[in-house]
C-alpha cells in the first residue's frame, strides 16, 4: 500500500429504490485519495460524482444503499472501513467534519436557517477541539470568515443564513468545511455561486490547506479548467462508472475515452480566437432506469462496435497510472 493513500475507494456501487424501479447510480467505482494531492472527479450532472462524495461520509439517502464494494480511511492508525460503520454512530461523527469535510454544492440547504452562521462554525470548532471554549471558538469563526474574503466578519457572524447573499453562504460554508484542517476535504462544485475573483481566492486557500496540512482534496466539478488548474489527478465518470483516470496530464494530453475526448472538443480554449470550432457531444445521457446493455456511451460514441453493445468493458491499464474502460481506446489514441 501506497503510504501517501489516505483514502481508497474500491470497486464501489450504489443503488437507489423507488417505486418498485432501482438506479444503479454508481457501479464499480475506484479511485484514491493522496495526501497533498488533488484529485478531480468530472463528469456531466447526474454521473455519480456527488452520490461517490456522499457515500464516503455515509450521507446517502434513505432509499438507497451500498450494494458492494469498499470506502477505506487510513487517516487512522488502524484502517477504517467506512462503508461497514453505523452511519449514525459515535465513529463516524468523530471522523464527519474533523478529519473528512465536506463542501457542499448548495449551501442553504446545508447551514441550518435557525441558527447564525457563527454560531455553525463554533458548533463545528466546539464539537472537534474539546478543550477549547466558546469564546475562542466564536474568535476562530470571524477569522475564518474573514478569510474567506467576508467584509466586517466580526458583525456578520452574528447574522443568519438568509442575511448573506448566495456568494456569502458559500464562503461560509467553506469556512465551516476548513475550520479543523481536515485530511481531507471533499469539495462538490464548491465555486458555483462565487465571482471569478472570489473563485480564485477559495482554490488559494484550499491549495494552502493541501500544501500546509498534507491534505488530500476530492473535487468534484464540470469545469475543466479548474481541473487543468488544481488537479494531480483526474477521474472521469459517465453514467455510475469511472471510464478513465489517471494524472491530469496523462488524461487530458492523451484522452483514451471517447467521452474523454469530446468532452474536452466541447469546451472553448482561451486563446483560439473566435473561429474555433466547438464541438458538442450529440445525444443526451440514457434514462438511469432504462441503460443500455453495454458500453453506457455506446449511444453517443464514434468508435462504438457491436462487442460495446454487448458488455460494460473492464478497467484496462494504458501505463503510468493511465486507466480506461473502452474496447476501442486504442483507435483514440492513434486519432490524438
Amino acid at each position: 500500500m501506497n503510504q501517501d493513500i489516505i483514502l481508497e475507494v474500491k470497486d464501489l456501487s450504489v443503488s437507489f429504490y423507488t417505486d418498485n424501479r432501482k438506479n444503479n447510480a454508481i457501479r464499480n467505482v475506484s479511485f484514491v485519495a493522496q495526501r497533498g494531492k488533488t484529485l478531480c472527479i468530472v463528469g456531466e450532472s447526474g454521473c455519480g460524482k456527488s452520490v461517490s462524495a456522499s457515500a464516503i461520509l455515509r450521507l446517502l439517502p434513505e432509499l438507497s444503499r451500498i450494494e458492494n464494494g469498499e470506502i477505506k480511511y487510513y487517516g487512522r492508525e488502524e484502517p477504517i472501513n467506512i462503508e461497514k460503520v453505523d452511519p449514525d454512530g459515535d465513529l463516524i461523527r468523530e471522523i464527519r467534519g474533523g478529519e473528512i469535510a465536506m463542501i457542499f454544492q448548495d449551501p442553504m440547504t446545508a447551514l441550518n436557517p435557525v441558527y447564525t452562521v457563527g454560531y455553525q462554525i463554533s458548533e463545528m470548532l466546539l464539537e472537534h477541539n474539546k478543550d477549547m471554549k466558546k469564546d475562542e471558538a466564536m474568535k476562530k469563526s470571524v477569522e475564518l470568515l474573514s478569510a474567506m474574503g467576508i467584509p466586517q466578519a466580526d458583525q456578520r457572524v452574528n447574522e443568519y443564513p438568509h442575511q448573506f447573499s448566495g456568494g456569502m453562504r458559500q464562503r461560509a460554508m467553506i469556512a465551516m468545511a476548513m475550520s479543523c484542517n481536515p485530511k481531507i476535504l471533499l469539495a462538490d462544485e464548491p465555486t458555483t455561486a462565487l465571482d471569478v475573483t472570489v473563485q480564485a481566492q477559495i482554490f488559494e486557500l484550499m491549495d494552502n490547506l493541501k500544501k500546509d496540512y498534507d491534505a488530500a482534496i476530492v473535487l468534484i466539478t464540470h469545469d475543466m479548467g479548474v481541473v487543468t488548474e488544481l488537479a494531480d489527478n483526474v477521474s472521469v465518470m459517465y453514467m455510475g462508472y469511472v471510464v478513465e483516470d489517471g494524472t491530469v496530464d496523462e488524461v487530458l494530453r492523451t484522452p483514451a475515452h471517447p467521452y474523454t475526448k469530446a468532452l474536452l472538443a466541447s469546451i472553448p480554449i482561451l486563446g483560439r480566437g473566435r473561429n474555433q470550432k466547438i464541438e458538442p457531444i450529440r445525444g443526451s445521457t440514457p434514462d438511469p432506469f432504462n441503460r443500455p446493455p453495454g458500453c453506457q456511451f455506446e449511444p453517443r460514441c464514434d468508435y462504438a462496435t457491436e462487442k460495446c453493445r454487448e458488455a460494460m468493458p473492464e478497467r484496462e491499464f494504458i501505463s503510468g497510472e493511465h486507466n480506461v474502460r473502452c474496447y476501442c481506446y486504442k483507435e483514440v489514441l492513434k486519432d490524438e
